[in-house]
């Protein structure tokens, strides 16, 4: 069964992880979510990852204003305290052995992050990277499936009112509100099909994400650029999905991120969104499996100890 830890960061925000398999494990997987989403958005992937790799320790957690974890200051809601952050739960919870960073969205610009501000300790622990649906450019590539005029007007809406929710503090977006608006996050977030237990989880979600972290965030977002930072890395094997109808991050995000790393498997789902965790399950744990086999048989089996 899962288990549930709290991981206390250096400015006391809290984190909700939830760990399962052993604690000395050669191979760690950890997940990170996106944007206003929480741990949960990979549920098909950790119950998958559990089944068939039993000797691994996978790890999910709730970014700091997100999910059940707590609230932060707002000059902290940043991707480079993310990729701080990022760099705290791997010391806290798999202190030992490789890992396998899988991020969506916010979640893979946090990796990036994370490489690009922890270069030795990213070296030193990651051993493979699994991208779902993010990007290394910011928003040079999102025009939301629209014409650039409409998505620069769109953009400048969604920024202003970013700056807004994001002095609201711990408040919490309304659930009544947010299912007036699932025809909305339903357009912006999938492709061609969507099972109504996905919409209603991701609704939970942003339910759960304080709005200081909906607007705080948003900043950071267009102005990273890290694909020099993916460039420099050390040859890993890695792996980068998208869906041909992502709006936020479409498939030219997937192309420069593989293009910057040349071990990297491209994938591009054909009718899927910006979801793929829930759109594309198995595409998306073919990719996590891919990677995790290649660190597994390139980590060293224990030495049996010797008797006297």
């Amino acid at each position: 069964m899962p288990e549930p830890v709290e991981v206390q960061l250096a400015d006391d925000v809290r984190l909700h992880v939830t760990v399962t398999g052993p604690a000395d494990a050669e191979v760690s997987v950890v997940l990170v979510h996106g944007w206003t989403l929480d741990g949960r958005s990979w549920h098909r992937q950790l119950a998958a990852l559990r089944e068939t790799f039993e000797s691994v320790r996978v790890v999910t957690y709730d970014a700091r204003g997100h999910g059940r974890s707590s609230c932060m200051e707002l000059p902290t809601a940043t991707l480079a305290q993310l990729g701080d952050d990022l760099a705290a739960v791997l010391d806290a919870v798999v202190p030992s052995g490789r890992v396998v960073l899988g991020g969506h969205s916010m979640g893979g610009m946090t990796v990036m992050e994370y490489a690009h501000r922890h270069p030795d300790h990213f070296t030193r622990r990651v051993a493979g990277l699994v991208f779902v649906a993010t990007t290394a450019e910011g928003h040079t590539h999102t025009v939301y499936g629209l014409s650039p005029r409409i998505a620069r007007l769109i953009r400048l809406a969604e920024t202003t009112g970013a700056g807004v929710l994001a002095r609201c503090g711990a408040w919490r977006p309304p659930r009544a509100l947010l299912r007036a608006l699932r025809p909305s996050i339903r357009w912006m977030l999938f492709g061609e099909r969507c099972d109504p237990v996905d919409i209603r989880l991701v609704t939970s979600a942003v339910a759960r994400a304080t709005l200081r972290s909906i607007g705080g965030f948003r900043a950071s977002f267009g102005a990273q650029h890290r694909l020099e930072t993916l460039a420099a890395l050390a040859p890993l094997p890695a792996a980068a999905l998208v869906g041909d109808r992502d709006r936020l991050t479409p498939p030219p995000c997937a192309e420069s991120i593989a293009a910057a790393l040349p071990d990297t498997e491209l994938t591009v789902c054909p009718g899927a969104g910006h979801m793929l965790m829930m759109e594309r399950p198995d595409e998306v744990n073919a990719a996590l499996y891919g990677v995790l086999r290649q660190v597994l048989d390139a980590t060293p089996a224990p030495t049996a100890g010797r008797g006297c």
